[in-house]
């Protein structure tokens, strides 16, 4: 009986994410209504408070999970590895809700009062173990900084997305993601590694297992 139990509870818990995410994306923090979110759901507020808090509580859930639904690339190594795993970001914020508006969230934290930083600092991890290894490949400029520079990128590929989400609704993404990388690489990359990297967008509905 307890596992039936703990699966409704998960698929519960999912659900209210995942209406959430959706209310979120569409409206903003401030204009997503509690009420709207259970509608969504199809729960009660009770079932809500089971798992989180408040609305703010639930936001923060947003935030921190993001990336769980996100199946990174694998085909590749090293700074090509690094490049797909940012087509792949793009192109996925194109199509699954719950990143997006986890993304979104974390940009607007000042209007939600969420004031985290953690999923930065993760990101610029995810970012780094890829630098890591294209130091181990000798790809990387003597003087690059791996974790100054996942930071930069972070940073650089926050406000990519901001950008493309208000000229395209996100359309032209990739194309942006492109763009910034063909201005970065130089910073870390000696021509010759430049030279045999693959900087071009993904088009839209590009899955990790076409990487």
């Amino acid at each position: 009986m307890a596992r039936p139990r703990q699966e409704r509870a998960e698929q519960t818990r999912w659900a209210l994410l995942h209406a959430a995410a959706e209310a979120f994306d569409e409206h903003g923090y401030a204009g997503a209504g509690l009420n709207k979110i259970l509608g969504r759901a199809g729960v009660t507020a009770g079932a809500m408070y089971f798992h989180f808090k408040s609305k703010e509580d639930l936001a923060r859930a947003v935030v921190v999970q993001q990336a769980a639904e996100l199946c990174f690339p694998e085909k590749n190594v090293g700074l090509q590895q690094l490049l797909d795993m940012c087509q792949y970001l793009a192109v996925r914020m194109q199509g699954n809700v719950l990143f997006r508006a986890g993304v979104r969230l974390a940009v607007e934290q000042n209007e939600t009062n969420l004031l985290d930083y953690s999923i930065y600092d993760w990101w610029a991890e995810q970012f780094q173990e890829q630098l890591i290894k294209s130091r181990e490949l000798g790809q990387l400029l003597p003087e690059a900084d791996e974790a100054r520079f996942s930071r930069v990128l972070v940073a650089a590929y926050t406000g990519t997305q901001i950008m493309a989400r208000i000229s395209s609704g996100r359309a032209d993404l990739p194309d942006r993601i492109s763009d910034m990388w063909r201005c970065l690489l130089p910073a870390i990359a000696p021509p010759e590694v430049i030279a045999t990297l693959d900087v071009s967008p993904w088009p839209s509905g590009r899955t990790a297992e076409g990487a």
